[in-house]
């Protein structure tokens, strides 16, 4: 029996911001499974750059389109250059059904310390900018250019920080409650145009983002024992959910931080 992609033919396309690995990745991979058009927008250095394009390649035998950016999603110019290319690669026909923001570029300081560097004003300036209001600007940048579908989803990804201390991640906390809020608010103020936006709230995940967290093999134990499924959450399962966000059904679904982790938050 063959199995209807149902984002086949539907012009849909995922912006994804952060895509090149983690949950970005798994994302993408996700949604082209079900037809829709995959556009990536990634920082990564050249040495990197092989194994990114063999898991691009994977996503391009889903038959769908594909175009990628490597470039500084944070630079307003930039961002400028990627809208313009999407216009031209959409025409008049295909919008975004779905942007993902899975940034990770935050500074994971500790605030007193003798002997590490810590947390400055400048920190705390990049680390909310990048991983908080560049919702903001790709969301209100995307709507000015008149790319998003008539129902389109928004959705971010926060952590169990954002209510949570943990050493040295002061400054990520701080950018995912503001992640959160801005989310809120675009839910509440693009309503009328067909735009929701949800926040999910994964598990901790074996990602090289949570290996870049001081003391995250402690993490990692503390959760296998806590998480009542006993596992860690997978980048998959979380791209599960943006799957489920991003379908018809989940039309009414707006404004909330929704748990992706085996019921880990319950503990």
């Amino acid at each position: 029996m063959v199995s209807m992609k149902e984002f086949q033919n539907k012009n849909y396309w995922a912006l994804i911001l952060g895509g090149s690995s983690g949950l970005g990745l798994a994302t993408a991979k996700k949604l082209a499974k079900h037809g829709m058009n995959i556009c990536v927008v990634y920082r990564n250095s050249r040495a990197q750059e092989d194994t990114i394009q063999k898991e691009f390649e994977i996503i391009k035998q889903e038959g769908v389109q594909f175009k990628a950016f490597n470039t500084d999603a944070f630079k307003s110019e930039k961002r400028e250059e990627v809208i313009e290319a999407l216009k031209i690669e959409f025409g008049i026909s295909e919008k975004i059904r779905t942007l993902v923001h899975s940034i990770a570029k935050g500074n994971l300081k500790p605030m007193v310390s003798e002997e590490k560097s810590t947390l400055k004003h400048d920190d705390f300036a990049l680390t909310i900018n990048a991983m908080g209001i560049s919702l903001y600007d790709w969301t209100k940048a995307l709507f000015e250019a008149k790319l998003f579908s008539k129902d389109s989803r928004i959705i971010s990804y926060t952590s169990e920080g954002n209510s949570k201390a943990w050493q040295s991640y002061a400054a990520v906390s701080a950018a995912k409650v503001t992640l959160e809020a801005i989310t809120r608010s675009i839910a509440l103020e693009f309503a009328p145009y067909g735009i929701k936006a949800n926040c999910i709230q994964a598990g901790v995940t074996d990602t090289s983002s949570l290996r870049m967290i001081p003391g995250s093999e402690q993490i990692i134990e503390n959760t296998l024992k806590r998480n009542p499924n006993k596992r860690l959450t997978l980048p998959e399962d979380v791209a599960n959910a943006v799957y489920l966000l991003s379908k018809d059904e989940a039309a009414w679904i707006t404004g909330t931080i929704i748990p992706v982790d085996g019921g880990e938050h319950l503990s």
